[in-house]
């Protein structure tokens, strides 16, 4: 195993990997040294899982439980842990939090406050708490995602968002230049499970209540938190992206 690299090194890491296969840049991610772990949630995340399974090198899964998933997607997550035959390290809020807010503001505040509190609450909060027990981690993200946040993330950087003195926390992106149909080739290709909600018309999946299906030829990211500004459909796990 390598060791987890230095500042200095991830740009030249960035660089070296930028036009490598997902199947070699995940290599690099498992072959770091130190706790390394994936992030599961939607069709790019099992499709790392399937590349991981596939390298034949041990690996961490893990996923954020809101409470407020749509049914089909706690049935996706039981699925895929059967079928690669893995444990899923689940990541719950804080109840007193949850409590505090649903409380003070109901179960729907978002819809008048914008997303970013109780996203804050159900899903960067336990991110930051899990992140802070691991010196890496790989997610699904790819550059046509998101218009405005995602056009330029590399297949390695160091995470700003979630890094902190003493520790600088390394985010591989194994996907970051495919796109959405070479995902879904992939998915059929290999024939993987995938999320049933894709089969009516949701392509980016999120909560419940902050989730719709998308028209013929809308970007994946406008079924996300519909009632705000297009261009910033981030709930704060890779704030990163956002420019200040």
């Amino acid at each position: 195993m390598t060791t987890i690299p230095t500042i200095d090194l991830v740009d030249a890491l960035a660089s070296e990997y930028a036009d490598k296969s997902p199947s070699e840049i995940m290599k690099l991610a498992l072959s770091q040294q130190g706790e390394i772990a994936i992030s599961f949630s939607g069709a790019e995340d099992v499709v790392l899982i399937d590349l991981a399974s596939n390298l034949g090198i041990p690996f961490r899964v893990f996923s954020l439980d809101t409470g407020r998933l749509h049914p089909e997607t706690y049935q996706f997550l039981d699925t895929v842990r059967k079928h690669y035959k893995i444990d899923i390290e689940i990541c719950f809020p804080e109840s007193d939090a949850v409590q505090k807010l649903v409380t003070e503001k109901g179960f729907f505040s978002f819809y008048q406050d914008e997303h970013k509190e109780c996203c804050g609450i159900r899903k960067v909060q336990p991110l930051r708490k899990k992140l802070a027990t691991l010196d890496g981690w790989i997610t699904g993200q790819r550059k046509d995602q998101s218009p405005g946040t995602r056009n330029e993330i590399p297949v390695v950087q160091a995470d700003p968002g979630f890094s902190g003195p003493g520790k600088q926390l390394i985010k591989y992106n194994p996907l970051a230049n495919w796109s959405s149909a070479d995902v879904w080739n992939y998915i059929r290709l290999m024939e993987i499970p995938y999320n049933p909600l894709h089969e009516r018309g949701f392509i980016s999946i999120g909560c419940e209540p902050c989730t719709r299906p998308v028209l013929p030829n809308q970007h994946e990211r406008e079924g996300r938190w519909w009632w705000e500004d297009a261009t910033h459909k981030e709930c704060g796990l890779h704030a990163g992206n956002m420019k200040k």
